[in-house]
């Protein structure tokens, strides 16, 4: 099995959750097992699902990295335009990619319109006095309401429950959104405590903090953003974004384990299957 680094975050340490183990490479920041999480009844298994950010720029090197997780499947939430912009995934020979956009409700284009304008005023009435904010908000719900996002977050977990041998990467271009609600859930199905499925969620914040500042940098040198933290909303995981979705959750099935049931289609018999598979 490849090397991992294990990093503990702040508010996986503040929440008393195990360090999270990493797996480092050149061309992504944000991959992750997310095994090692205490559950009501045990403990969740390393080695089976790994979350993460975009594999288009993975290095020959990260590839034979990657091939030692023993990966089987990954699931790629991106929608075409970020697949176009950023490339498609590179992976190890023998591993399956599944394509599974979940709408990220024009996220993508809204940072490239207000970058690609160079237009400080434009970038300003588009992403300032707490619009980049609001803006991740309304992506959220969409993770509860849509249909179409309801039925492939429901398919991979159906792929991980029923998958067999092998491990399973599901990942979108940042890691943190879409990615980060799928572990949510999962882990909260699992039995993972309140408190440290949000302390995994806020963890990105921490892996990709480095990458994202200076790319802020990089747009403020190239002359395209005078002012590039506007995007930071937008490249940060915030408790009051999984609140939105979680709000939206109540509003429509009541609680997440009814989401899962009727929204996702995670049956007993699929939930069951689940803890008995990465569950010690």
């Amino acid at each position: 099995m490849t090397a991992a680094a294990v990093v503990a975050p702040s508010a996986a340490a503040a929440s008393g959750a195990p360090p999270i183990r990493q797996i480092p490479l050149q061309g992504a920041v944000n991959v992750r097992d997310i095994g090692g999480q205490r559950t009501c009844d045990g403990r969740v298994r390393y080695g089976l699902v790994y979350r993460g950010d975009a594999l288009g720029k993975l290095t020959d090197a990260d590839l034979t990295a990657l091939s030692g997780l023993r990966l089987r499947q990954v699931v790629d939430y991106r929608v075409p335009l970020e697949v176009q912009s950023d490339g498609a995934d590179r992976l190890p020979a023998g591993v399956t990619g599944v394509s599974r956009p979940v709408t990220d409700n024009g996220l993508y284009a809204q940072i490239l319109a207000a970058i690609g304008s160079k237009d400080p005023v434009k970038q300003e009435e588009m992403l300032g006095n707490g619009k980049a904010s609001a803006f991740m908000r309304a992506v959220y719900p969409q993770f509860v309401t849509s249909a179409d996002n309801r039925a492939r977050f429901g398919a991979t977990l159906h792929d991980i429950a029923y998958g067999g041998r092998g491990a399973l990467l599901y990942h979108c271009t940042s890691g943190k959104d879409r990615t980060g609600w799928t572990t949510y859930v999962l882990l909260r199905l699992l039995g993972v405590p309140e408190q440290a499925a949000v302390a995994d969620y806020l963890a990105s914040n921490t892996f990709r903090a480095a990458y994202d500042a200076k790319l802020r940098e990089s747009l403020k040198q190239a002359g395209l953003m005078q002012n590039p933290d506007l995007l930071i909303p937008l490249q940060e995981v915030r408790t009051e974004y999984l609140s939105a979705a979680l709000d939206q959750v109540r509003h429509d099935y009541g609680s997440l384990g009814r989401y899962a049931t009727d929204g996702l289609g995670v049956d007993r018999r699929t939930a069951a299957l689940l803890r008995a598979r990465l569950v010690d």
